[in-house]
């Protein structure tokens, strides 16, 4: 959708001890393009409507000139969880770490859902590690309104802890743990790390909806191998998709693959709408947990009926402290002090903004160039 500089203010912050992300769209009147103008804009309006939350981000400020839409959110050191998930050894992580990052993401999309808002963007490269090693969730252009669901009665509900099968094995064992790709920061010449194209499924609508209102929506939009059953047969959707999202990373965290894909995109959507997903082991409260988040029928799924309080309710966050969750002060990981290093010196002979979209536009020269200098993937945002 655009294109996330990092960079900081001159005058008020020479020494670059507080960088900051900006996301620049560049307008244009072809249609693909004014589609990015659009979503870019309903994120501005989302940021701003996010105050102080912990696990969300906070707009810093947003600027539009006749050629360039532009807005800032905080640097986040860390990278994200995919880049930290392939630092692992074996590319997993226990699952102690993951319940304290499952913890903090529920709890962001559980506000986002208190303000009627449907994420539908959940994957790895869409959480951020802070500095404070604690997460924050990007890139809401994909994002949506929704009205609430208005149910009838709470008091019939079933038990929502855990599976009975689980539950009795449990007692008997009582009795005997920002364009088109990622953004790649530069360290001295070398990319920090290069990924793999996220299969990102672009905003169809099968009927002309209102942007704000409505219960369900019919978007065809997110991750091909996040993207519910419902989205994918066109059911319309609500606030479950997040869940099944959620269900999705939780077991990409634990095995590091995702639990539907294919060989292709129809392959993937299939798997989706037919495959259960499969585990190894013994059954754990994790794997029941990832079992009934992945619930292929919206309406059983965990969380469908009470939101995050559900699934707070799960023996897998048994004994967690949620109202703590932002006084844990040695979170799994803590950025390194080179994610932290001092940008001082990459601030220096930057570019405008503008130069550096012509010269994206510009034909590739032949032959090749020299490498370019560090310096030349950095920017100076004159009007910023």
């Amino acid at each position: 959708m655009g294109t996330v500089f990092l960079v900081h203010n001159r005058t008020s912050d020479p020494t670059a001890s507080s960088p900051f992300a900006l996301k620049v769209v560049e307008k244009s009147t072809i249609r693909t393009k004014l589609d990015a103008d659009r979503r870019a804009r309903w994120e501005i309006d989302v940021l701003r409507r996010l105050h102080n939350h912990a696990f969300l981000p906070s707009l810093i400020g947003s600027l539009e000139t006749d050629e360039f839409l532009a807005y800032a959110v905080p640097y986040c050191p860390g990278g994200d969880l995919n880049v930290l998930r392939y630092r692992q050894t074996d590319r997993v992580f226990s699952p102690a770490v993951i319940r304290f990052y499952l913890a903090e993401i529920i709890c962001a999309l559980d506000h986002l859902h208190t303000m009627h808002i449907a994420y539908r963007d959940l994957k790895p490269e869409n959480i951020l590690i802070q500095s404070s090693g604690h997460v924050t969730l990007t890139d809401f252009d994909l994002s949506r309104t929704l009205a609430p669901k208005q149910l009838k009665s709470l008091a019939s509900s079933p038990e929502n802890t855990i599976t009975d099968a689980f539950k009795t094995r449990k007692h008997r064992r009582n009795l005997t743990k920002i364009i088109k790709n990622v953004v790649v920061l530069e360290k001295g010449g070398g990319a920090l790390l290069k990924k793999a194209k996220s299969a990102r499924v672009s905003p169809v609508s099968r009927r002309r909806l209102s942007f704000e209102t409505g219960e369900k929506s019919n978007s065809f939009v997110g991750t091909e191998e996040y993207v519910a059953p419902e989205v994918v047969r066109g059911d319309g959707h609500e606030f479950a998709v997040d869940w099944w999202a959620l269900g999705v990373l939780a077991y990409e965290m634990l095995y590091g693959r995702t639990p539907f894909r294919g060989r292709n995109r129809k392959e993937t959507f299939r798997n989706v709408l037919l495959k259960s997903p499969e585990f190894v082991g013994r059954r754990t409260a994790l794997t029941d947990l990832i079992q009934r988040l992945l619930e292929k029928d919206p309406t059983k799924r965990l969380g469908y009926t009470r939101g995050a309080s559900e699934i707070k309710e799960h023996e897998f966050f048994r004994g967690l402290q949620w109202d703590l969750l932002t006084e844990v002060l040695r979170p799994p990981f803590l950025p390194s002090r080179e994610d932290e290093e001092d940008l001082t010196e990459k601030g220096v002979g930057g570019m405008d903004v503008r130069e550096y979209f012509e010269r994206q536009k510009a034909p590739p020269s032949f032959p090749p160039s020299p490498l370019p200098s560090p310096s030349s993937e950095h920017l100076k945002f004159k009007e910023f």
